[in-house]
């Protein structure tokens, strides 16, 4: 009789976070979630342009001709009086 593998092993530790370097700060980006843990960075340029900006891009990215900035967060504690 065989042994049975385990199910969930490999993802019983935790995973460390890849830095996406430009990709953290784009405009393009969505980060995708997944139900085992990781979550990836889809770049939504790759829909129009797909021969130029792959979906999901080797992080992390240092140069990227397609980088927009994102807008700032807004300030979530409103003004102080």
């Amino acid at each position: 009789m065989r042994p049975r593998p385990v199910v969930g092993a490999p993802y019983s530790r935790p995973m460390a976070a890849v830095p996406a370097g430009l990709c953290e700060r784009c405009a393009h980006r969505r980060l995708v979630a997944t139900t085992r843990g990781p979550a990836y960075s889809l770049c939504e340029r790759s829909r129009s342009e797909p021969e130029r900006y792959p979906r999901y891009p080797r992080l992390p990215v240092l140069r990227c001709e397609g980088f927009d900035p994102a807008p700032a967060p807004a300030d979530a504690g409103g003004a102080l009086t």
